[in-house]
């Protein structure tokens, strides 16, 4: 695993940190969809840039 892929991966896992927070504290949807589409696209970024892959 590259320090890339590693990076996207933790980026993800944190932003889905985020998610579960805001919806917890009953934040706007808006805000919530937002960080669910960027953790979603981090984790995709790191998954497909493992050597396991490819």
């Amino acid at each position: 695993m590259n320090g890339t892929s590693t990076l996207f991966i933790v980026l993800g896992l944190f932003l889905l940190g985020g998610v579960i927070s805001f919806v917890k504290q009953g934040m706007s949807r808006s805000l919530v969809t937002l960080l669910s589409i960027g953790a979603g696209m981090s984790l995709i970024a790191g998954l497909a840039r493992l050597e396991v892959w490819s």
